[in-house]
Order: C-alpha cells, then sequence, then structure tokens
C-alpha cells in the first residue's frame, strides 16, 4: 500500500444528512484540492480555517455542491500529513460525485482505517491509541466512551511506557553485573521489581473482563418460579411497561429480551418463563430455554417472592448469580439476608440492585481502561516472561525479561512491530477513518 499519495473518503456515516464531510490526506492533497475547488486556493490558506466555495468537476467544471472546505496543514492534522475536509450538503449524491471529482483530481479511494494508520506511522497516534480511536468509534454505552477516551488521551500508553522504563533500567543494572559483577543489582531488588511490575500486569489484565463488558455489552437474565415477579423487576429496571404482567402464574411461556444502560454499560435483559415441575410440554420447553438462558447470560437475577413460600432453586450458576426478593412492599413470609429485598411497585430496593448488578458485572471503579484482546494477549505474553525471569537467576534474567519489554513495546506499537499485527489492528476500521 502506498502511504504518502493522496487519499480520500467519505467520513460521515451512509444515508442522508444535513451535512456530509469528504477527508483528502496525503502529499499533494493541496494540489488535488484546488483542481476542485471554486474559491479561495486552498494552498494559500491557513491551516485551521474555513472557507466557503464551491466543489466542481476537474473535467467539465460543472458545480457540484456548495460547501466548506477546511485546511490543516502537516504536521497540525490528525494523520500529520496535509489534510482537507469538505463539508457538504449530506446527500449520498452530492457526497459521491465530490469523491469521483477527486479521484479525476488524482487521488485514490482511502482504506479501511488508512487515515488512522497514517497518523500511526507518521507519530501522532501509537498503536494503542489508534485501538482506542476505533473503540471510540464503536461505543455504545457510556462506559466503553470513557475508558477509550483516556485510551486515546494516552493514559493507558504513559503506564504501560512506566513499565517500560522500570524493565529496562533492571536490564541495564543486570547487564552490567554481567560486565562489571560489582556494579550489579541485589538480587532482592531485582525481585522486588519484576514482583512490583508483575502486579501491575496482573492489575491490569484484572481489567480485561470489565473491559469486554463496556465495550460488546452484557446479558441479564431473570430466572425464577412462575409469579415471582420477574416481569414487573424488569419493566421496573427498564422504567417503562416492556413486559405483559399478570396475577395468573405461568403468563410468560418464552423469553422477551429489551434492552438498557446501567452505569454506562449497554446491557440486555432477558425475561424468561416461570422454571417450576410441570407436566405441559410447552410450559416444559419455556422452562429448558430460560436454563439455557441462564447458562449463556453474563449474569443472571435468581428472582423469588418473598410474601409467597419459599420455592426450591433450581440448578444455577451461582457464582455468577444474584439472588432478589421481590415484592418487599408486602408482608414477607420467611427473612433471607442473602437476598437483596426489592419492591418493583414502590421502587424499594432497586437503587441497591442496580448497585449490585454494577458491581457484579465490572467490579469496583468498572474498569480504568479498555483492553483489547491483542493487548490482553501482550499482557498474558509479559506475565509469562515475569513468572519464567522470576524462577531464573539473576545472571539468566536478561533473556525472559527482554521478552517481557519486547512485548510491553508491542502494545504501543514501538520496537519491532510485525506488519501482520499492525494489519489486525486495523482491519475492522471503517473507511474515511
Amino acid at each position: 500500500m502506498r502511504l504518502r499519495d493522496p487519499i480520500c473518503a467519505i467520513a460521515t456515516p451512509p444515508g442522508k444528512g444535513a451535512i456530509g464531510v469528504v477527508r483528502l490526506s496525503g502529499e499533494g492533497a493541496l494540489e488535488v484540492a484546488a483542481k476542485v475547488w471554486r474559491g479561495k486556493d486552498p494552498r494559500r490558506l491557513k491551516g485551521g480555517r474555513f472557507t466557503l466555495g464551491e466543489v466542481v468537476d476537474p473535467g467539465t467544471g460543472e458545480v457540484l455542491d456548495q460547501a466548506l472546505l477546511l485546511v490543516f496543514r502537516a504536521p497540525r492534522s490528525y494523520t500529520g500529513e496535509d489534510a482537507l475536509e469538505f463539508h457538504t450538503h449530506g446527500s449520498p449524491a452530492v457526497l459521491r460525485r465530490v469523491l469521483e471529482a477527486l479521484y479525476r483530481a488524482g487521488a485514490r479511494p482511502a482504506g479501511p482505517g488508512e487515515f488512522t494508520l497514517r497518523a500511526y506511522l507518521n507519530g501522532k497516534l501509537d498503536l494503542a491509541q489508534a485501538e482506542a480511536v476505533l473503540a471510540l468509534v464503536e461505543a455504545e454505552g457510556d462506559l466503553a466512551r470513557r475508558q477509550a477516551l483516556r485510551a486515546l488521551e494516552g493514559a493507558f500508553s504513559r503506564r504501560i511506557e512506566a513499565l517500560e522504563n522500570r524493565l529496562l533500567d533492571l536490564l541495564a543494572h543486570i547487564q552490567a553485573l554481567l560486565d562489571y559483577p560489582e556494579e550489579g543489582v541485589e538480587p532482592l531488588e531485582a525481585e522486588r521489581t519484576i514482583r512490583e511490575v508483575s502486579a501491575e500486569v496482573e492489575g491490569l489484565l484484572a481489567q480485561a473482563r470489565a473491559s469486554r463488558l463496556a465495550q460488546k455489552g452484557a446479558r441479564l437474565a431473570l430466572i425464577g418460579a412462575p409469579n415471582a415477579g420477574k416481569s414487573s423487576l424488569l419493566n421496573a429496571l427498564l422504567g417503562y411497561e416492556r413486559a405483559l404482567v399478570s396475577p395468573i402464574p405461568g403468563t410468560t411461556r418464552d423469553y422477551l429480551e429489551a434492552p438498557l444502560e446501567l452505569f454506562g454499560v449497554p446491557l440486555v435483559a432477558v425475561d424468561t418463563a416461570g422454571v417450576r415441575d410441570t407436566e405441559d410440554p410447552l410450559e416444559r420447553a419455556g422452562v429448558e430455554r430460560a436454563l439455557r438462558i441462564a447458562e449463556e447470560a453474563d449474569l443472571i437475577l435468581y428472582v423469588v417472592d418473598r410474601s409467597a413460600p419459599k420455592p426450591a432453586p433450581p440448578p444455577l450458576p451461582w457464582g455468577r448469580t444474584l439472588k432478589v426478593a421481590t415484592k418487599a412492599d408486602l408482608p414477607p413470609l420467611w427473612e433471607d439476608p442473602g437476598f437483596l429485598p426489592v419492591s418493583s411497585r414502590t421502587g424499594e430496593g432497586m437503587d441497591r440492585l442496580k448497585e449490585a448488578i454494577h458491581w457484579a458485572l465490572l467490579g469496583e471503579g468498572g474498569g480504568e481502561f479498555l483492553l483489547t484482546e491483542r493487548q490482553v494477549e501482550a499482557l498474558h505474553r509479559v506475565r509469562e516472561r515475569l513468572l519464567e525471569a522470576l524462577s531464573l537467576p539473576q545472571d539468566l534474567m536478561g533473556l525472559a525479561l527482554q521478552e517481557a519489554l519486547e512485548a510491553l513495546s508491542a502494545l504501543r506499537g514501538r520496537g519491532e512491530v510485525a506488519e501482520a499485527v499492525v494489519a489486525r489492528v486495523f482491519q475492522n476500521f471503517c473507511v474515511g477513518k
């Protein structure tokens, strides 16, 4: 792929809109823009300034649209190159003709993520920040947005850089031990440094599940006996009536899904059929499906009516199950401190339940950083090499520490990073970003 020639792409989503944006970047981008622009010469404009004019076909001179042109001068642009944005009306026909005009003027279509790839290659972003760009574009919940923004601002990269520096210092001292034994580091000091870096890595890995759920969302299954209050609880969590509520047991024969967001995390709550022994084949099929849904869910709410006799619990994965006692506004027939009492009618206990759901899914803090699969794999390699280093005498630690350091550096895209790794990072980007 040529990585300096001018590229262009539509940067706004498909479909009609008030405004559409076409991006252009690369060596010669200003000259390309001058061929399709009727107004102030883009080659003479200062960076960061808008100008009003018309986009024209460079072959026929036909006016394609009135537009605003925004110029970014290298290196003060997203890509680090001369770059421009044409802000046109958001008609697909207009945007298509503007692209065709730029092709005729000498630009080529950008590949997926090529603008961000150029930003990485030109030192405007490191690889972790580039991954954060994609995560920010794809964020569906507010927590994922916050995590991605922290990574884009460099918080994750700075944490990794600090660990790299500690290992570099240790590696230098160990090398000094080989060349000048009297200059080496104390064995206990070396072990302490490795254990402290390992603890930092473990702390980052502990956030992997929270990061995945923040980005991809979670499934929340409501399981319980008929008439336990599952549908009412679902409606209370949603804040509107989604499920049919009836005092007749067994109203819900199949499952019902509804999206919601709690503490910035996108969830899909699933109301299921009441779980009980039954001879009705249709109801039995609903019970079996409910238990399968529970098995596949990220978190289960086991819902029991505390104003009725306590039923025998169904077979559930209790390690990811919250026990909820509904109808807390009615006199209880039993008490159990392991259950959270709530009332879907009055709202009693609902805030505590939401906080418990948040804690069960994400743990304390909800995850400071976004972590991609690639980053989790690299951190696992770092941890393995550090554990290996601890098992070796000091004069043999060097190779394991060097490999740990290389894995850390790969997180930011520093040092030797295989082309396949870079391609993997950018393969899911949209064209125009």
